[in-house]
């Protein structure tokens, strides 16, 4: 997981094109946690808090601008 200090670095089509990837990755967790193949269902939280951090990114971005 990278810090937000790491994300603010990185263009803004980069970051939205890397929401996209975290919320697929989210929706197959999530789908993997219903069918009982998750091995740690915390992995769920983790995502969806990567996606924050990356969400509060953009946004200061485009406040930015």
């Amino acid at each position: 997981m990278k810090k937000a200090h790491e994300l603010r670095d990185l263009p803004l089509e980069e970051l939205e094109s890397l929401l996209k990837e975290k919320s697929e990755e989210l929706m197959n967790t999530r789908i993997q946690l219903n069918m009982r193949q998750l091995d740690n269902p915390l992995q769920v939280r983790s995502a969806r808090r990567e996606i924050a951090v990356i969400n509060t990114v953009i946004t200061e971005k485009r406040a930015a601008q």
